[in-house]
């Protein structure tokens, strides 16, 4: 985690949500099936205006200030919590241009022992999300790359940390997820990031719920609400339905 994720709120259930207000001109769109180098939403609270909330659209996938080009910023849609205050590609980020990355949930591949057919195993995606329903505020980090011409680029990453602890099975990492009492805390960008360590923590248990979810969602291209819905049980062969041909491999690159 976290390489592909859902967000299906619009910008006016986001700004309620987030109490912020409205930079993304129109442009955000319901997506079931979130990859990197996608625009997505983020919340920050700019320099410039402290204690404010802006909602705004960056690309997902890190590009460092000092990157030659966009494509730099392809595998770095994930920051591990360990050594994001150090590694040179986002200590900048950290130290003073923190963001929230609204989710309605995140997928996540796991092996299970029915998978394929004739009983080998398989990997099967499932879908994480908040117990109650709510957005979950992915902790992140966002810059600003400029090329030649001058011409801006906004990109974000997610943080990850060790894995969710009511899905300890799930997968060794999972994301960073703010309780809305700490979202200003990260939000500040005049705060000491030496204290924001204590945030970068799996979210705590009775918060996350999963359930398998249509393997469909592998492939980039497959992009409707249906993705998000729970997966009928397994046959009586105690099959899974097959992986698509096609599939993309949604694991992320260490960082």
């Amino acid at each position: 985690m976290c390489g592909r994720y859902a967000n299906t709120s619009s910008a006016d259930d986001l700004t309620r949500e987030f109490q912020a207000l409205d930079a993304t001109g129109g442009e955000l769109r319901p997506d079931f099936n979130v990859a990197p180098t996608a625009r997505v939403p983020i919340v920050i609270t700019p320099r410039s205006a402290p204690g404010e909330r802006r909602l705004g659209l960056a690309r997902w996938g890190l590009v460092p200030p000092w990157a030659k080009d966009p494509s730099a910023g392809s595998r770095m849609f994930n920051a591990r919590a360990e050594s994001v205050a150090t590694k040179p590609a986002f200590r900048a980020a950290y130290a003073a241009r923190r963001c929230l990355v609204p989710a309605t949930g995140y997928y996540e591949w796991m092996t299970v022992d029915a998978g394929l057919p004739g009983g080998r195993p398989g990997r099967r995606p499932f879908f994480v999300h908040s117990v109650d329903g709510g957005s979950l505020a992915l902790a992140g980090l966002y810059e600003t790359w400029r090329d030649a011409e001058g011409q801006k680029l906004t990109s974000c990453t997610v943080i990850t940390t060790t894995h969710a602890l009511d899905l300890p099975d799930l997968h060794e990492r999972s994301p960073v997820m703010l309780a809305r009492a700490d979202w200003d805390r990260w939000l500040d960008p005049t705060g000491d990031p030496a204290a924001l360590g204590g945030l970068l923590v799996p979210a705590p248990a009775g918060t996350l719920l999963a359930h398998p979810v249509d393997p469909a969602v592998g492939n980039v291209r497959n992009n409707r609400p249906d993705l998000l819905e729970p997966l009928p049980a397994p046959a009586a062969s105690g099959e899974w339905p097959a992986e698509p041909a096609t599939l993309f491999d949604p694991a992320p690159q260490r960082l």
